[in-house]
């Protein structure tokens, strides 16, 4: 099984945004009395109005680069159970050397990949099937989606266990409540009681059915692949998946610098139906890719590189995105380290190196080994998002739900993580400074020693001026206290439950519903359950 989880795990639409329940405003447009409404924030995606971060210098760059190249040419990438695939490199020129009867080192001239890389586009539409929620990937555009891969669910009452389907439905459908985020992602969590070899036909369907935003297809094996676009086509109208983006596969490396079977044949599927694909090798520094920074961020490239050649090999155009996920480890234990400063420092580099190739880029997200949502989870996390929110990045997977080191999806974590998503939306918008936000009028209203709270401009810009967030409590420690001393955790476990109380599905074609079930029951039945 494919997938960028910690030990090798795989990671795997609002027609009508539901706003939150409370008392509405006497003003009728403004704000109910519930807090966490931004709808001045709120998007099918986030256009940055701040520059990204660049740490190094050009030569810095040039020398990554070049070290690169001189792994593709001089060590190679290891090819194994496609042959297909090897054939397509030899054709373009690489120089290929028989390991096995089933496996091949494949080299690659300087400039040969980047070469290749040329008819990828620098920015695509994932389209979603409610039009209005369909995202933007690449250039100054970035999508948030949740957490990915992760066998294990918790939440405060029943601790942590084994992942549902239940459980990915509940995180679609809060996924699909949230303002804050905007991609549906794929695996959320694994639905453990449904067969390995089925579960990603009720993953699918829970996206399309309860959610109208884009999504992630499966990826753990070629005719899952293939079963994903085939739903999709019945959804959207097969013409329109054949000239349109409507879902990508989030592939793994095996690193260090191998390529199997099952993945290379499943990026073939995505990038023939003129899908999209993210290309991510799951570095752990010190054990799959070089301690250092610098090196992990040279082995990256690579092997990120390769894997998007194959697309434009297959498909010239199809979609394809560059990714990252290098963790660092502790050297005490052998364990993988998330939410540590210099996995961030490499993303920001990341960042820079996919500007170069004018590629997307996915890297980062909300990363922690915290086994609670409690201060270490929310301080690794805000370390991790932080690197992606400055690199420039594209698409963040893992942007809420993320951890226990991505062994476990937390709904408390999801909607804190959702709600700091929703604070870098006003991050990522910057500020104007013109005439009226200056406030020189603000201020003359009164004069000196006069407060501001009736002035004109306040009354212009209260309702928009500051992000409000849904789950901080900002209350003097007396009334915190006489309420009962609610912490976040507690707080974020009455808001998941909340919004799921409040769901509504969005509306789907009878016809298009039915279609679907059908072509999951005929799956279904054509092969035996395997439950590994």
């Amino acid at each position: 099984m494919s997938g960028d989880a910690a030990f090798g795990r795989s990671e795997g639409m609002e027609a009508t945004q539901q706003k939150p329940r409370g008392r509405r405003s006497r003003r009728g447009e403004g704000r109910s009395a519930e807090p966490g409404q931004n709808d001045h924030l709120r998007v099918p995606f986030i256009t940055r109005k701040i520059p990204t971060y660049d740490i190094l210098s050009d030569e810095s760059l040039d020398q990554i680069e070049a070290t690169a190249d001189r792994i593709m040419a001089e060590i190679g990438i290891e090819f194994r159970e496609d042959p297909e695939v090897v054939e397509l490199f030899r054709a373009a020129g690489a120089q290929v050397t028989d390991l096995t009867s089933n496996s091949w080192n494949l080299k690659f001239a300087p400039g040969m990949i980047r070469e290749i890389l040329k008819t990828a586009p620098a920015r695509f539409t994932q389209h979603a099937r409610n039009p209005a929620n369909s995202v933007e990937i690449g250039g100054d555009a970035m999508v948030m989606a949740p957490s990915y891969g992760s066998p294990f669910v918790m939440d405060l009452e029943k601790g942590r266990r084994y992942g549902t389907i239940a459980d990915f439905e509940n995180f679609v459908k809060l996924a699909q409540m949230s303002p804050n985020l905007h991609h549906s992602g794929g695996t959320i969590c694994e639905p453990t009681d449904i067969a390995v070899n089925k579960r990603h036909l009720d993953m699918v369907y829970a996206h399309m059915r309860y959610s109208d935003r884009a999504f992630l297809g499966s990826i753990t094996a070629p005719e899952r692949a293939e079963d994903s676009i085939e739903m999709c086509r019945i959804l959207f109208g097969a013409d329109f998946v054949d000239q349109n983006c409507v879902i990508m596969g989030n592939f793994n490396t095996t690193s260090p610098m191998v390529l199997d079977g099952v993945t290379t044949q499943g990026i073939r599927a995505y990038a023939a139906a003129g899908q999209g694909s993210i290309h991510l090798p799951f570095l752990l520094g010190g054990a799959v890719s070089p301690l250092t920074v610098a090196g992990s961020v040279a082995q990256c490239l690579a092997e990120s590189m390769v894997s998007c050649a194959i697309t434009q090999l297959v498909r010239p155009g199809s979609p394809a995105v560059l990714a990252s996920f290098i963790s660092s480890m502790s050297l005490r234990t052998g364990s993988p380290t998330f939410g540590t400063p210099e996995p961030a420092l490499g993303s920001l580099a990341m960042g820079q190196l996919a500007r170069r190739l004018n590629l997307p880029l996915r890297c980062a997200g909300n990363f922690s080994t915290s086994k609670l949502p409690d201060g270490q989870a929310m301080q690794q996390s805000m370390m991790s998002m932080m690197s992606a929110v400055q690199c420039g990045a594209n698409f963040i997977l893992h942007s809420a739900g993320f951890l226990d080191g991505l062994l476990s999806m937390s709904y408390e974590k999801f909607m804190l993580d959702a709600d700091l998503c929703g604070a870098l939306h006003s991050y990522l918008k910057g500020f104007e400074v013109n005439e009226d936000t200056l406030g020189f009028d603000a201020l003359a209203e009164g004069g000196p020693g006069q407060h501001l709270f009736a002035t004109q401009h306040t009354l212009r810009h209260y309702q928009t001026a500051y992000w409000d967030s849904a789950m901080d409590d900002h209350q003097p420690w007396e009334s915190w206290d006489e309420q009962g001393g609610i912490d976040a955790a507690s707080r974020a476990n009455t808001r998941w439950k909340a919004q799921l109380a409040a769901y509504q599905a969005p509306a789907m074609d009878p016809g298009t519903d039915e279609a679907l079930r059908e072509f999951i029951t005929k799956a279904k039945d054509a092969a035996p359950d395997a439950w590994y």
